[in-house]
């Protein structure tokens, strides 16, 4: 029977669930007007009637309605009724994240590109309006939506608990950590898709945040932050890429992933979470392009634990290519993965979980306590693994940082000659070690002397770790020592520009500037350096130093007197009080000087004699000092506390062999 079209029914209306916290409703009601002025039918928590049933009317709309419009807020983050309602939109593939504040979605929730509308007016005309129509149009699907939508936000429904072998969580905890389950090609669409930004761009920038510490132990979150700063060491090898890294300072604190990117000046993130037990591991990661909130990638990965190497590589090369493919072709992208195959490293658990335990003390720099516990992790993993040459590189590089602050000239030797066996150990084990080249280089240089023999180790990191800014800081520290300080200048700078939250780059930035009799810059560098991490050695020192050469005695005295590192204290309190006029209390702290360091501190007593015009005296402490191997030496050449020294032929004569 032929029904006349006259008596059809009108086509239904497209619908639309709106979900927020009802503390945000007088911010959602403009969303809801624009949806409904645009021809949909809006289901919200507003429209029930008294008396009606309201759990079952919200799960038959939830499930009924064509799209899901979630409203993140401060508030509506910490809803259990919203995080439930976008749950279900995200299986269902009809979710809209909204921001009404600028507030990120949170974990879980990720995966899919968020509309910031914290700006909008409310007005239909708006562009932002017409934002928010065109992805409810999408998720609706009208207009074609499904086969328009990029396969990185083809999201499907996360497996069931029984899918994952191992630990037994829920659907729910299967999404920790914004990673949706999409596969290696979904990814490899996405770089062909031309989703990484414009071609022919030189600039490839990336963050690797600090993974998220899910364990429930907070004790362990040593394994977390250092799975991390594993994979940041091996993407830094890709000469295709810019890799920036955060410290774990207070200038990140409180601040969200994208405002850390920005602060780092880089165009992406990969940001993750860990939960693990004591065989098994659960990573989540995700590639974010900062601007737009654009996921690019996003994987879940349960593992055995002993699989963490295999893992760490198929992330590094899986987000390297997501990457460099768009800017150079997936030919060339393929090749660049060569050079950033990790080096020096291990396949034994326990001691790549002492490494990373190591490797967390070292990052306090909080001084000899924090490096000595650095030294025992790291003796550990060499017990578990003698062929591990990173952990060879780092005990060289402990036993020389404990060296450097030693009270006893002896034990000061020794302990560079342990750090020089290790780090010979480390290159013979992996030549392609920047680390152990430094550490080399490091101790060679400070604690004999040998500054000729430690040039080659310095010129080899720096070309086996181009893109690392912790390498080029060290390799720029040692160029300032010499003639080389122009080069230092300009590779400080390159350095703060790849990691302009590290603490270190600062300091070092700091010694540079005050050899260049900067101290203006100096004090700049340092107070920023403190600003970061509040417990870092020799900053005030340095302060101190160009405060007295701005003609601030007093000021010098404060700074000094707040330095971590005693025999550098008590150098400075004593020039500061000379220049005081405290004569008694300048003896008294040179005195002490004296005693409690005694020949480990020969150079700083050449810097206070030099300051008190004792000019002989001074060049006989300064003589005994290279005699003994005294590694406050290696200032000699551009220490600004000594250039009342700088008329004398004598210092000339010291300095010619120190070069040699």
């Amino acid at each position: 029977m032929t029904t006349d079209s006259s008596e059809a029914s009108p086509p239904r209306k497209p619908s639309v669930f709106v979900s927020y916290s009802r503390t945000d409703l007088e911010s959602a009601r403009p969303v809801i007007a624009l949806l409904e002025g645009a021809g949909y039918e809006v289901w919200w928590d507003g429209r029930l009637e008294g008396g009606e049933n309201y759990l079952a009317t919200t799960e038959n709309a939830l499930e009924t309605n064509d799209c899901v419009v979630v409203l993140w807020s401060q508030t509506s983050v910490g809803s259990h009724w919203v995080r439930d309602e976008a749950q279900r939109g995200r299986e269902r593939g009809c979710l809209v994240p909204l921001s009404l504040d600028g507030t990120m979605a949170p974990l879980g929730f990720r995966q899919f590109q968020l509309l910031d509308i914290s700006g909008w007016n409310g007005a239909p005309g708006d562009p932002l309006a017409g934002r928010i129509l065109a992805a409810v149009r999408q998720r609706a699907g009208q207009g074609g939506a499904e086969a328009a939508a990029p396969a990185a936000f083809m999201v499907p429904p996360p497996p069931s608990p029984a899918a994952a072998p191992g630990l037994a969580v829920s659907r729910r905890t299967l999404m920790i950590g914004g990673a949706g389950l999409v596969g290696g090609v979904a990814l490899i669409g996405v770089w062909q898709s031309g989703l990484l930004g414009s071609r022919g761009s030189d600039a490839i920038s990336m963050v690797v945040l600090p993974f998220a510490n899910l364990t429930g132990d907070v004790s362990k979150a040593w394994f977390s932050n250092g799975l991390s700063n594993e994979l940041r060491s091996v993407l830094i090898r890709n000469p295709r890429l810019r890799v920036a890294a955060p410290t774990s300072s207070g200038a990140i604190e409180g601040d969200d992933e994208f405002a850390i990117g920005r602060k780092l000046g880089v165009d992406h993130i990969l940001r993750g979470s860990v939960q693990r037990d004591e065989t098994q591991l659960r990573v989540s990661a995700e590639l974010v392009e900062i601007e737009g909130g654009t996921v690019r990638w996003a994987k879940t990965y349960d593992r055995q634990l002993e699989d963490v190497f295999a893992l760490q590589t198929e992330i590094a090369e899986t987000v390297a290519l997501s990457l460099v493919a768009e800017t150079v072709g997936e030919g060339e992208a393929r090749s660049s993965l060569d050079a950033q195959q990790a080096v020096g490293g291990t396949q034994n658990v326990a001691a790549y979980e002492a490494f990373l335990r190591g490797q967390a003390l070292f990052e306090l720099s909080a001084g000899t306590e924090s490096d000595r516990a650095a030294l025992a992790q790291f003796d550990a993993a060499i017990a578990d693994d003698p062929d591990y040459a990173a952990a060879h590189a780092m005990r060289s590089t402990m036993l020389a940082a404990i060296a450097n602050t030693a009270s006893d000239a002896a034990e000061a030797r020794s302990l560079f000659g342990q750090a020089i066996t290790a780090a010979e150990r480390a290159i013979t084990l992996e030549d392609r070690l920047a680390q152990g080249h430094l550490a080399l280089g490091f101790a060679l240089n400070n604690g004999q002397l040998k500054r000729a023999a430690a040039m080659p180790h310095y010129r080899a990191a720096e070309k086996l770790a181009p893109g690392d800014a912790d390498t080029l800081r060290q390799v720029a520290t040692f160029y300032s020592y010499g003639a080389e300080h122009d080069v230092a200048v300009q590779m400080i700078k390159r350095v703060i520009e790849l990691d302009p939250l590290n603490a270190r780059a600062f300091r070092s930035a700091g010694f540079i500037a005050l050899f260049a009799r900067d101290y203006a810059g100096a004090i700049t560098r340092m107070e920023r350096a403190l600003e970061l991490n509040p417990s870092l050695a020799s900053a005030q020192f340095v302060i101190a130093i160009a405060r007295l050469m701005q003609g601030d005695a007093a000021g010098a005295r404060a700074a000094a007197k707040a330095e971590r590192v005693p025999q550098f204290a008590l150098t400075m309190t004593a020039i500061a009080a000379h220049r005081l006029g405290d004569t008694a209390q300048a003896d008294a702290d040179y005195a002490r000087l004296r005693a409690e360091f005694g020949d480990a501190a020969l150079y700083q007593q050449a810097q206070v004699l030099a300051q008190r015009g004792s000019t002989a005296e001074a060049l006989a402490r300064l003589e005994e000092a290279y005699a003994k191997g005294d590694s406050g030496m290696l200032l000699a050449p551009n220490d600004v506390l000594l250039d009342p020294l700088r008329s004398e032929p004598k210092l000339g004569e010291l300095l010619s062999r120190l070069a040699s």
